[in-house]
């Protein structure tokens, strides 16, 4: 594990000084350039005379020799490509088939060298030969765009980014210049003409707006010129909304009490374990047994002076030796003991509906609840997405990943209408969640495209700032504030107002203020799900990280809350601000004690079982072992189906 963080921290070190180097010698190239003087000292010009370049000796002799054979295109155009190698650098990347590239910068300095050649007689040696060998057999128009497209192809192979980083590239140096440009047309505001003006707020996307039809009409007189509020509310749409039953979900079958091991032979496994420990030097005692529906846990006290570590190490030793697909062992909190967890012979199958119908689903105060599976005692595990306030799911294919998704989903669904909780899905997978499109939950059709998955998220955190606004303004510090101050302006007949500035004073110049009404609804919970992190982290890594940071950070007041899933737990797709911002997480089955370690700390999740087998990390840092439930993807269209019953999503 050392090697490999010693061996990544050298990576990212070569990385950032390898795109330094790039950025500085591309700018020692072009300020060579800039300052080329043909009376300098070079190769063609033997003088005593001290060089006016400004990067002296060195400088003079490299732009005069770019000069005599490229024209005055070779060196920006190699000073452009070794700009797009440090970009590439910054980002974390090596660049492959070096002298490749190499070799197309050059034919893309000269292919430059050609065609300022033909168009200036500037094009250098390269340029003038070129030029002399086809300029006369093709006319210029063809020549011209011929070796422009051979200069863009030539660079673009050369600079070793794709099209949209290429496009990302020109975007940021051009940016400063944009300002600029931007700042000196800005109208000043005595330019204006002397009458008073309204500033109203930019027009909000489609994808957040309701229908006016569900809004409730109110006693509420609208003002003269109301801003516009953009911020997602919550209508009358479900006050008569019946949730889905429970006959929709496959009942479990009545047979799990004979399929527990008798009491001797958890007690003679118990002994064996004792044998076998011993074997390994391992002194103690099996002090309790608890069988559950997948593991059982066999709490060992071991003797005095042994290490809990060396304990640990031996998973894979026990493992075969009691002849089991894995062992997990790991330190009880709060006790002299050491668990030992084994699979059983005959593996139950927890189902989601034993979990909804259980006494503490339907009983829970929980605002968001999640019904994540059983402990390894079969005791129900029902969680508060609202207080985690945010979820990280880790797990190769197979593990069971996406069908806790889906258990997430329907707990949410079996609990909360519409009115009180909404969706953004986005699925680039295109395969797990795109069977929900179409539920009244939902606030825009599932997203499968990464770049409309940024553009989703941008709108997340435009819906958490306009919230916070409204809450700053009725001076309470969560959703829950918010909604028990509608609530009891409704029950009193207020109408709540807030302060927004409308224009100028024409003869002043000072901002004037109007008073509008606030719109007397309650906001819902928003829940975004994001199936597959990698492939967005892969596509717009920088867009995507940024605004979960953003929402991470700051929307568990807002009620705007995310659960992010990855089939690969690695370091550049779990950063550490990721990391940082999530401390709830769950991992499945992984493959290596390294993605055990990114995505929960310590190592564990590689011994898991699958199909559902989960290591749960509550905000404490306390793990716990979860069997997570199973749902079969026809019981999701039947409750997908009566849900599209009940109404249509309005975007």
């Amino acid at each position: 594990m050392y090697k490999q963080e010693l061996l990544n921290f050298f990576h990212e070190k070569i990385l950032k000084i390898a795109a330094i180097a790039s950025a500085l010698l591309a700018c020692y190239i072009l300020l060579s350039f800039l300052s080329y003087n043909a009376e300098d000292p070079s190769l063609n010009n033997a003088t005593d005379k001290y060089p006016s370049n400004f990067m002296g000796h060195s400088g003079a002799y490299l732009s005069d020799i770019l000069y005599q054979f490229f024209g005055i295109a070779g060196a920006p155009v190699m000073a452009l490509i070794f700009m797009m190698w440090g970009y590439r650098f910054y980002s974390g990347r090596f660049i492959s088939k070096l002298w490749l590239r190499a070799l197309s910068l050059f034919c893309a300095m000269s292919f430059s060298a050609s065609v300022f050649s033909a168009v200036m007689s500037s094009g250098g040696v390269i340029g003038n030969f070129v030029k002399g060998k086809l300029y006369l057999e093709l006319t210029a128009p063809i020549y011209n765009s011929i070796f422009i497209a051979l200069f863009l192809l030539a660079a673009h192979f050369a600079s070793g980014l794709r099209l949209r980083e290429t496009k990302e590239f020109f975007s940021k140096i051009s940016l400063p210049f944009k300002k600029l440009v931007g700042y000196a047309k800005e109208p000043q505001v005595k330019n204006f003409p002397r009458k008073k003006f309204i500033i109203r707020d930019k027009e909000e996307p489609k994808l957040g707006e309701y229908n006016s039809k569900v809004m409730p009409s109110g006693k509420i007189e609208k003002a003269k010129r109301p801003a516009k509020q953009t911020s997602l509310l919550l209508g009358n749409m479900a006050d008569d909304f019946e949730m889905p039953p429970l006959d929709l979900l496959r009942e479990a079958p009545n047979r799990y009490l004979t399929a527990r091991m008798s009491e001797s032979a958890l007690s003679q496994n118990a002994r064996i374990l004792e044998g076998i420990l011993e074997d390994f030097g391992v002194k103690g005692e099996i002090s309790s047994i608890s069988p559950g529906p997948v593991v059982t846990l066999y709490e060992l006290e071991p003797a005095a002076g042994t290490k809990s570590s060396r304990v640990i190490g031996l998973a894979e030793d026990i493992a075969r030796s009691m002849s089991a697909v894995s062992a997990r062992i790991a330190v009880i909190p709060g006790q002299n003991a050491i668990g030992v967890e084994l699979p059983n012979s005959k593996r139950e199958t927890v189902y989601l509906r034993e979990l909804i119908e259980s006494e503490m689903f339907n009983k829970t105060d929980c605002k968001l609840p999640l019904a994540l599976g059983k402990d390894i005692g079969g005791n129900p595990i029902i969680t508060d997405l609202a207080k985690m306030p945010h979820l990280l799911v880790a797990g190769t294919t197979g593990s069971g990943k996406s069908v806790s998704i889906n258990t997430m989903i329907l707990s949410l669904l079996y609990h909360l209408p519409p009115s009180k909780c909404k969706f953004i899905m986005i699925d680039p997978k295109m395969l797990e969640l795109s069977v929900y499109d179409g539920i009244p939950h939902l606030i825009t059709p599932v997203v499968t495209e990464p770049g409309k998955a940024v553009v989703a998220l941008k709108w997340v955190v435009r819906e958490m700032e306009n919230r916070y606004r409204l809450m700053s303004t009725l001076g309470v510090r969560n959703i829950d504030g918010y909604n028990a101050r509608i609530a009891e302006a409704l029950e009193k007949g207020e109408t709540l107002e807030r302060t927004v500035q409308t224009g100028f004073d024409n003869e002043t110049g000072r901002p004037l203020y109007e008073k509008i009404p606030i719109d007397m609804v309650k906001f819902p919970y928003i829940v975004v799900i994001v199936d597959e992190m990698a492939d967005l982290m892969l596509v717009a890594g920088k867009d995507i990280e940024a605004s979960i940071q953003r929402l991470a950070q700051m929307a568990r007041a807002a009620g705007i809350h995310l659960i992010m899933a990855t089939q690969r737990p690695s370091v550049d797709v779990i950063t550490g601000v990721i990391k940082a911002n999530f401390p709830t997480r769950i991992s499945f089955q992984v493959t290596s004690k390294i993605d055990s370690r990114t995505i929960l700390g310590e190592q564990g999740a590689e011994q898991l079982l699958g199909q559902g087998d989960m290591l749960y990390m509550a905000g404490g840092g306390r793990i716990s072992r979860i069997h997570g439930p199973f749902v079969q993807d026809r019981e999701v269209e039947k409750i997908v189906a009566f849900l599209k019953s009940q109404g249509q999503p309005e975007y």
